[in-house]
């Protein structure tokens, strides 16, 4: 059933107006929430025609504010404002998303009206609509909503601006601050939903760690590569990772003092790493205990880069395919298992040899396997202390290696360590 006859089967039961319920479903559905649980919310919303018209709404604080409750009214400080643009249905649509607290809590929410919201603005919400996303209540402030500025603003513990540092953010956070170094920049063409789109993409830092970025419309003061202030920024998953979205609506300025990035990565077992769900710049140390199938020489499709079997990439088909090197391997320290990747670099180094020297030993030995077993023969059995990204999906844990060596650890002292805090 289309989203139309969707809308047109709610508006009569409900008795309401076909247009309005269209897009609160648009809305809805835009962001992800099923058909069937966004209906329900708008039966809720618009009291289910029971009674002629919507239920009133009841008064919350924001801390007992419930996926299940439809509509709120609520009351509190405005701590973040950003804009962004979304497409639904074919149409563009700039949105103000952001934080809003109160004494009890704190709560994202999604205005899809021009309410003129700004940090630190006192506002009353009447009938907000109230959705579950990613687990945790979210505010709808939409054309059904009233919202009126007060004067009397409640005390509240949080800060209001969305200042933060790298180590700080989380994967949906809006509307966010940063001061940071540009360490890798790079100019991309892409596929954007307009077509070829061109885009900065690369590594910010500061004193608290390092973060990817993506500058969907590049700013001259990233690409210049020096300290910056990067105000309205929000952060999206990519690869598994927080990343770092500048936007069109983001304000990007150059800073004039330096910005001293840290040195020193995260370091954690393979297991706290791993159950972390996906992080960027992390140490772990542990034994390499197999080099799986798909290592050594493979094959890359010129197009896209992604590895290729037998001439055929999943994306462009039959391809003249590039010649490349790679490692997956499973490192293990007792608290977990990761499958390290190493790049063309890091795996020539472990193979003792470049490209054209695993090429030329493959042909000699008519079997293009004997590269792995040369790796393998180097690594398995020996302890290493992997730098790199960390994901977490469907297809398990993968540590893409920036650095891959070999432990100088006293293998004793870790094991008594790890006992100490096994008994604490």
């Amino acid at each position: 059933m289309e989203l139309d006859d969707h809308a047109e089967d709610l508006a009569s039961d409900l008795g309401v107006d076909k247009e309005e319920v269209k897009s609160d479903l648009q809305n809805l559905v835009e962001y992800s929430v099923p058909i069937d649980e966004a209906k329900g919310s708008l039966r809720r919303k618009y009291g289910d025609g029971s009674s002629g018209g919507a239920t009133a709404p009841s008064t919350k604080d924001v801390a007992d504010i419930d996926p299940d409750d439809g509509n709120v009214t609520v009351s509190g400080v405005v701590l973040t404002a950003g804009k962004r643009s979304i497409r639904y249905q074919g149409d563009d649509h700039v949105i103000v998303e952001g934080r809003l607290g109160d004494e009890t809590g704190v709560i994202d929410y999604t205005a899809w009206e021009d309410f003129g919201l700004s940090p630190g603005d006192a506002i009353t919400a009447g009938n907000a609509g109230v959705r579950e996303w990613d687990g945790e209540p979210e505010l709808n402030l939409g054309e059904s909503t009233s919202l009126s500025f007060t004067d009397d603003a409640p005390e509240i513990q949080h800060e209001i601006g969305g200042n933060a540092r790298l180590a700080d953010l989380e994967t949906g956070d809006r509307a966010m601050t940063v001061d940071v170094a540009v360490l890798e920049c790079e100019r991309r063409t892409i596929d954007g939903r307009d077509g070829e789109t061109e885009i900065l993409s690369g590594v910010f830092g500061d004193e608290s760690g390092r973060l990817p970025f993506t500058n969907w419309e590049p700013a001259p003061e990233i690409e210049n590569g020096g300290p910056v202030r990067i105000e309205n920024a929000y952060v999206q998953e990519f690869r598994g990772v927080p990343e770092v979205n500048v936007s069109e609506f983001s304000t990007v300025t150059t800073l004039d003092e330096e910005i001293d990035v840290g040195a020193d990565t995260t370091k954690m077992g393979v297991g706290e790493a791993v159950a972390t769900g996906g992080i960027y710049d992390v140490e772990v140390v542990g034994n390499l205990i197999a080099v799986r199938d798909g290592s050594g020489l493979i094959q890359r499709c010129p197009e896209c880069h992604r590895v290729i079997q037998k001439g055929q990439c999943r994306t462009h088909g039959e391809v003249d395919g590039v010649d490349d090197m790679r490692v997956k391997a499973i490192l293990d320290d007792g608290t977990g298992a990761v499958t390290v990747v190493l790049d063309d670099e890091l795996t020539q180094d472990v193979y003792g040899g470049t490209l054209e020297d695993a090429l030329e030993q493959a042909r000699e030995a008519m079997d293009q396997e004997v590269v792995a077993d040369r790796i393998r023969e180097r690594i398995v059995g020996r302890e290493y202390r992997v730098r790199g990204h960390l994901s977490v999906d469907e297809y398990g844990a993968n540590l893409d290696a920036e650095t891959f060596e070999e432990s100088s650890d006293d293998p004793e002292a870790r094991a008594t360590a790890f006992l100490e805090g096994v008994d604490a």
